[in-house]
């Protein structure tokens, strides 16, 4: 089929273009690292507001923690003010292997201030911000944008033309408006122009969920890559499971139990080790994403979540399986 290739974004190669998206507490260090071993080509960490890190906050600090991760790392960054997002891309670019800037979180907490993708309705200041990002920056730019703030202000191709010509090496776009949050479909249409659009690298990123849905994207769009985010949820696999479609046409089974039990083993001890116990309470969501449908899951899934200890989780996840 031809789809899967090395992407080039910027003076960095990546091993194949399938990529996992960076998701607010999510793609931690224990998760992208799960994610690299199964497939993903590229990685993201969760973003960090740009603020937080000109006032040195010790919690954003955390985030950008990619102590013996496989390169190459995305780090991405939000903020809708040139200084500190500057401030942010030199202080970052000095661990990075790309910034991405995030134009298209569409969480309150970060529109309000004005961020994320609130800047799709001031493609003036949108366009200060890339270029100050790209400024400050040794290393390639990226970009992740939404079509738009709602069906009124699809500002996707504009944008993308802005971004080209300020030097940003490749752009994500999510095929949904502010608006539409996770809701209805995904509009590969919009990403289709915005690859007709621009000579840098489109990755195109919705409702990629398995093999078929990433067929469907590039065959579609035309995209250079495929970002996926919510389709990984408890399912690290699908970049394995999605380059061994396209390269050889061949479904692989799912998991076994086993394989499951292992990886999910081997991130909650990932975890505990940067954070201490303290992650067995953020790896919660990560536990019921994993157990989804399962037999007993939901009784299951009530029960894990007051645990509060590595070693009873893990004791209860081999009882779990052990009973499937």
């Amino acid at each position: 089929m031809g789809y899967i290739k090395k992407l080039k974004i910027g003076n960095v190669e990546l091993e194949n273009n399938l990529i996992l998206a960076p998701m607010a507490g999510v793609t931690n260090l224990p998760f992208r690292t799960v994610c690299k071993e199964l497939g993903a080509g590229m990685v993201c960490t969760e973003m960090a507001s740009s603020r937080a890190m000109f006032h040195n906050d010790q919690k954003t600090k955390r985030l950008l923690n990619t102590e013996g991760e496989k390169r190459p790392i995305s780090f991405q960054i939000f903020g809708s003010d040139e200084e500190t997002m500057g401030y942010a891309a030199n202080k970052i670019s000095e661990i990075a292997d790309i910034i991405d800037i995030n134009m298209g979180c569409p969480a309150p907490k970060v529109v309000k201030n004005g961020d994320g993708s609130k800047l799709l309705l001031d493609l003036e200041k949108a366009k200060m911000i890339i270029r100050a990002v790209i400024k400050n920056s040794k290393v390639p730019v990226t970009l992740k944008i939404r079509t738009g703030w709602d069906k009124e202000h699809i500002v996707a191709t504009e944008i993308a033309k802005i971004a080209e010509n300020e030097g940003i090496s490749a752009i994500t776009v999510h095929g949904r408006t502010r608006s539409e949050y996770y809701t209805g479909k995904a509009n590969f249409d919009i990403i289709k122009q915005v690859k007709e659009t621009v000579k840098i690298p489109v990755i195109g990123n919705g409702d990629v969920i398995d093999e078929k849905s990433a067929l469907n994207m590039f065959e579609y769009t035309g995209v250079d890559g495929i970002m996926i985010g919510r389709g990984s949820f408890g399912n690290p696999w699908i970049f394995k499971q999605i380059l061994t479609y396209l390269e050889t046409g061949k479904i692989l089974e799912k998991p076994s139990n086993e394989e499951k039990l292992q990886v999910i083993k081997k991130q909650i001890e990932l975890a505990v080790k940067e954070k201490g116990d303290i992650a067995i309470k953020e790896l919660r969501k990560h536990m019921s994403w994993y157990t989804k449908n399962m037999k007993n899951s939901s009784e299951f899934r009530n029960y894990i979540n007051t645990i509060e200890d590595k070693d009873l989780l893990i004791k209860k996840l081999e009882e779990f399986f052990l009973d499937l």
